[in-house]
């Protein structure tokens, strides 16, 4: 038998990998470090309770846009939903990328970005930021107008650095993007951490999307629920893409219920950001270099040790954070999770212990 090969640009792929080992202590994928309110896991269970689960879920799932919506201020119809804001963003590739066309993308940033425009067939327009990971205005200028993509990610909070791109930069990059018929994607995953949101600036003949995701300060990564706001007709162009019923009841719950809980959200992310402050001024006394950040993460890279070399040290102490030295232009770098203050603790004095 001659064995069925994958296409060519698939074959040559890595996946996309987060390790998931037993240890103690796990900060190495940005999740939240403390549970949902106990009042959304019982509303969650009794709504379960009365899903007919001889029937499809509903395909719009118009309720858990619509309470979406609510929040950004903006109708059912400018908000898409789908399984985790990857899903979202494959599906927006899907619809406007594709071959023959390009996304342009600003290194470092989020892996998925380039991964997934590979993985639909989208060339990939490699840009660079500045030594310190911002945005390099005249860099961003020439890639656009050279390259003329179909799409422009931008990330902020940017993955894995932290750093924010402020409005003036989003206006810029969006009006480049308009010149030459192209959308700009602003991945808002971490989103709520930031003082601007893009969101702000769509409009209906803006070609803005903005994507974000339970999974982070919502506290919901169990349930793969992320949803991206546009106008609404790059919205009517995405719903003829993704798969029928591709959402579950179950999530369509669950979305609709945690926005109840905003006010708990926000609370969370404030202890979030004020455990970060300890965490960023207890790194700084050690022999790291520690990048700034507006995220639930921080970058930083040991002096004196191979990165590598660190994490392994971690996580034979049962600490798990996550190594970026393959990432484009972080050798040696290492990012961490904001955990519970006992989590961070046991993390500094692991830390401590390696780099001694």
């Amino acid at each position: 038998m001659i064995r069925p090969q994958p296409r060519d640009s698939v074959a040559l792929m890595e996946g996309y990998h987060s390790p998931q080992i037993d240890v103690d202590v796990r900060l190495n994928t940005n999740e939240s470090p403390e549970l949902p309110p106990s009042g959304f896991v019982e509303e969650v269970s009794a709504a379960i309770s009365k899903i007919e689960w001889h029937r499809y879920p509903q395909r719009s799932a118009t309720e858990l846009r619509t309470e979406i919506g609510k929040l950004h201020g903006v109708g059912h119809e400018q908000v898409f939903a789908a399984n985790g804001s990857n899903e979202v963003l494959q599906t927006l590739l899907l619809t406007y990328g594709g071959p023959g066309r390009s996304a342009a993308i600003f290194e470092p940033t989020y892996a998925l970005h380039s991964h997934l425009s590979r993985i639909t067939g989208t060339d990939v327009i490699e840009g660079e930021r500045t030594a310190d990971f911002f945005l390099d205005m005249d860099e961003v200028e020439r890639v656009i107008t050279g390259s003329r993509p179909a799409i422009t990610f931008l990330c902020s909070p940017n993955n894995p650095t932290g750093v924010v791109d402020t409005e003036d930069q989003i206006r810029r990059v969006l009006e480049l993007v308009s010149d030459v018929g192209g959308i700009l994607c602003v991945d808002e995953a971490y989103g709520q951490f930031a003082d601007f949101s893009a969101i702000d600036l769509i409009g209906p003949d803006v070609p803005l999307v903005v994507s974000r995701t339970y999974s982070k300060t919502w506290a919901m990564a169990a349930a793969r629920l992320g949803y991206l706001v546009a106008p609404g007709w790059i919205i009517a162009e995405l719903e003829k893409v993704v798969l029928p019923y591709h959402l579950d009841a179950m999530t369509q719950v669950a979305g609709t219920l945690a926005l109840r809980h905003l006010s708990a959200m926000n609370e969370r992310v404030d202890r979030l950001v004020e455990e970060r402050g300890r965490l960023m001024a207890e790194l700084a006394n050690l022999s790291v270099d520690v990048w700034p950040s507006a995220s639930n993460f921080v970058l930083f890279r040991p002096r004196e040790h191979e990165g590598v070399d660190v994490w392994q040290g971690l996580v034979d102490r049962s600490i798990l954070i996550r190594n970026c030295a393959s990432w484009p232009r972080l050798e040696g770098c290492l990012r961490v999770t904001i955990g519970t203050p006992d989590e961070d603790d046991r993390f500094l004095a692991a830390l401590m212990e390696v780099l001694a």
